[in-house]
């Protein structure tokens, strides 16, 4: 049978003019039939810490009385087989000449989803992508993006990217878990330092996956890989 797989993604600092120097996507992915099994775990963990069902995983929400939760939760994912994760960083976005290459912000925001994305399709597979509701733009979105994706994959029944969805995080463990993924790189590429909590979780992701995450890392790296973009010289 034709495997199916779901996708997870998020994003952080995405717009031109939020005054935050670094944008961040990032994209979880499993397989669909083990979804319920994983996020199962996710709810165990919550459980061996004492922390409601409702308790929902958010970057921003990290502190020193979660630490040994959020610790635990990135070794689920690491240890995990049936998980993988994908991250692309826009180091610095005022460094963009979107000029230069006749485009606007928007445009060069479905560049980089498709750079992210296209990577994760395997034509013999089936795909539903799952993308967490930001803005009002939302639907016309997930519409332009599809249209990309499936374009470039000649995919023009839409038999391999079924769907691109909005959904809400609060209702999907994975997703929250792409967000802490995802909160890690964005907090590395901003330069921040504030948060002590946040630094021992950024070493964690550090010593799990092998990488400073200030770089890329090998374009076969199939548990957690990551592009860092760079302006063409």
């Amino acid at each position: 049978m034709t495997e199916h797989i779901h996708i997870y993604c998020d994003e952080s600092c995405h717009l031109e003019n939020d005054h935050m120097r670094s944008m961040v996507l990032g994209a979880l992915w499993c397989p669909a039939d083990h979804r319920r099994e994983l996020a199962g775990k996710i709810k165990a963990l919550k459980a061996a810490f004492n922390l409601p069902a409702n308790f929902e995983i958010k970057w921003v929400k990290v502190s020193p009385g979660k630490l040994p939760f959020y610790q635990a939760l990135l070794d689920l994912f690491f240890d995990e087989p049936l998980l993988h994760f994908r991250g692309l960083v826009v180091p610095d976005k005022q460094a963009l000449d979107h000029g230069r290459f006749q485009q606007n912000h928007d445009e060069f925001y479905y560049k980089q989803w498709y750079t992210l994305l296209n990577r994760l399709i395997d034509p013999a597979k089936h795909y539903r992508i799952f993308l967490d509701i930001k803005d009002t733009q939302g639907q016309a979105k997930v519409k332009k993006l599809h249209d990309v994706l499936c374009n470039a994959n000649y995919d023009f029944d839409r038999s391999v990217i079924e769907s691109i969805e909005l959904v809400q995080s609060h209702d999907v463990l994975l997703l929250q878990l792409a967000d802490l993924l995802i909160g890690t790189l964005s907090y590395v590429h901003r330069g921040l330092q504030d948060s002590p909590a946040k630094l021992a979780l950024v070493a964690h992701v550090r010593h799990r996956s092998g990488l400073r995450l200030e770089q890329s890392s090998l374009l076969r790296a199939d548990k957690f890989n990551l592009f860092v973009w760079r302006p063409q010289a």
